[in-house]
């Protein structure tokens, strides 16, 4: 293999890099859409209900009981680590909202990061691209083609 065949293949090599980091990147906005979408509900579910209130819980498997709100000022609301803590309504509310705040902020990093690996990944075509056209005329002004053969 030629040393341009050889800087071709890294080319492509690094390209493939970047299309891979692309789409774990974009897999994570998608996650975190939907944890936002979750949380959305959830703002709603409590705006929504009242003390008195007939909801369905999950148990697990697919399962859920119907239960009745006996204090919607009792809402328990995850506060990160795996830790949870009872909030009033709108202290329930409010730590929902400031959690996504935080994932919009996350989103705009990854975003950004995506921007930048985009223009790296059209970088390298170009790059790419330039490189097989120098190889292909150079095949064609000096009878050799690209793997150091010449044609027949």
């Amino acid at each position: 293999m030629s040393g341009a065949d050889q800087e071709l293949q890294a080319l492509s090599q690094r390209l493939e890099q970047v299309e891979s980091q692309l789409e774990a990147l974009h897999t994570e906005v998608e996650h975190i859409r939907g944890q936002q979408t979750e949380i959305d509900e959830a703002i709603e579910a409590i705006d929504s209900l009242d003390s008195g209130s007939s909801v369905q819980v999950p148990v697990g498997g697919g399962a859920y009981l119907t239960a009745t709100v006996d204090d919607i000022d009792e809402v328990i609301v995850e506060i990160g680590a795996d830790y949870a803590a009872e909030q009033t309504e709108d202290a329930a509310i409010d730590l929902l909202e400031a959690k996504k705040d935080q994932l919009n902020e996350r989103i705009e990093e990854l975003n950004e990061a995506i921007g930048e690996l985009e223009a790296q990944g059209e970088e390298l075509g170009q790059e790419a691209e330039q490189r097989l056209q120098q190889l292909q005329q150079q095949a064609g002004a000096g009878g050799q083609i690209p793997g150091g053969g010449t044609p027949d």
